[in-house]
């Protein structure tokens, strides 16, 4: 007996270093559909602006092979030494943003992008303050333990932190669509690690009190003139046509191509709303491209990818060697789960519009590189979770 359980030892210390291939598989899956509707999507905009069709894709191919390189990196570093920089990497997230102050650079009328010195490259502060954030929370959390979770005290304190990033990207940045999603991370983290939720019904239920008020002010206001642009957001979410020909107009395009894909789709390449009718097509509303062109058995394959990602971390979270690595990976969670249900939600009018992309498929570089940094960590975390069944066979 004692022969089989050291070859069983022996099999299982052999696959403890290897990675989670599953879940490489799904985070691949996903980069590569990305470039391929990436290429897709851009090709039209970018060989009549630069010449180029393929201008955006040679763009987000460097950052995704960048991103991948540091997510190699990141799964062979130890996780439980990311706990030592945590407070470190929430003072960097805070002075990035203040950094926007004096020296950010303003791209498409939003002032929320910063140069990187010597390279032809700009970092947006808010991806760096969201794994600030999971990092630095996962060990605040830690440090309270699930106890002290449970009391009112235990709840807030964790929260200032997100509360106070999140204005500062709302007023700094006027990115009120990021701050809600780093705020939405620390609370999605707490969710899980409280022991009590009751409070989380009671705070969802006053959140959306707070914002169908807010609709029914900004609706009722006697001069809808005065609105700024998210009210105006508001009117042309309930009444795109109305707006037709100022905020509601790309999401009545959007509306059109997911309209118009049917069950099926067009086909690959073939979609008519890419052609100068959605603004930027590439960015936020990548996805009701994929609707046109593979239609709503595309969209929902792409979800139920998305849904296998997720399920995924939530293994790894559930298998993890201590709360820390679990919270690490529960707060990548809630940023992918929160900005994917976002973006959908805003394609298909459901909410207002906000300027939230599809990750790992929408433009942009700082998104994916950061996406993959923190799918790295996943990945360290993973590659401790059969150190519990040693232990069991240790005992036996």
């Amino acid at each position: 007996m004692s022969g089989i359980v050291t070859f069983v030892k022996d099999r299982i210390g052999e696959r403890r270093g290897l990675a989670d291939y599953s879940l490489i598989f799904i985070v691949l899956f996903l980069l590569s559909f990305g470039l391929v509707m990436l290429y897709s999507t851009s090709s039209y905009e970018s060989m009549a602006q630069y010449n180029d069709a393929a201008y955006y894709l040679k763009k987000q191919m460097i950052f995704t092979l960048f991103g991948l390189f540091l997510m190699v990196g990141v799964s062979l570093f130890p996780y439980t030494l990311l706990k030592k920089f945590s407070v470190l990497a929430y003072v960097v997230s805070v002075g990035l943003i203040l950094l926007i102050i004096p020296f950010g650079k303003e791209v498409n009328g939003a002032k929320r992008w910063l140069d990187i010195p010597l390279l032809p490259i700009q970092l947006q502060p808010a991806e760096v303050a969201k794994i600030g954030l999971i990092i630095f929370s996962a060990m605040f959390i830690e440090k309270l333990g699930r106890k002290a979770l449970g009391t009112v005290r235990g709840f807030i304190v964790p929260m200032v932190p997100a509360v106070a990033v999140g204005v500062m990207l709302w007023k700094i940045t006027d990115n009120l669509s990021s701050a809600i999603i780093v705020i939405a991370i620390v609370f999605g983290m707490l969710f899980v690690a409280c022991p009590d939720y009751g409070k989380f019904i009671l705070i969802a239920a006053v959140v959306l009190v707070v914002a169908v008020a807010l609709v029914w002010y900004t609706v009722n206001s006697a001069d809808t003139n005065s609105l700024d642009f998210r009210g105006e957001r508001v009117l042309a979410w309930l009444d795109p046509q109305a707006y037709a020909g100022g905020k509601g107009y790309q999401t009545i395009q959007a509306l059109y191509a997911i309209g118009s894909g049917g069950m099926f789709g067009k086909g690959l390449g073939q979609s008519m709303q890419k052609l100068g009718f959605i603004p930027e097509a590439q960015n936020d509303m990548i996805f009701s491209i994929i609707c046109e062109e593979l239609g709503l058995f595309g969209a929902i394959s792409i979800m139920l990818m998305f849904i296998l990602l997720l399920w995924r971390f939530m293994m790894i979270a559930n298998s993890a060697d201590d709360f820390y690595g679990a919270m690490l990976v529960v707060g990548v969670i809630s940023h992918i789960a929160v900005q994917v249900i976002l973006n959908i939600a805003v394609v298909t009018n459901t909410i207002p519009n906000t300027g939230v992309t599809l990750p790992f498929i929408s433009y942009g570089g700082s998104s994916v590189v950061f996406l993959l940094i923190e799918v790295g960590i996943v990945l360290s975390v993973s590659r401790g979770m059969r150190r519990e069944e040693l232990a069991r066979l240790e005992e036996s």
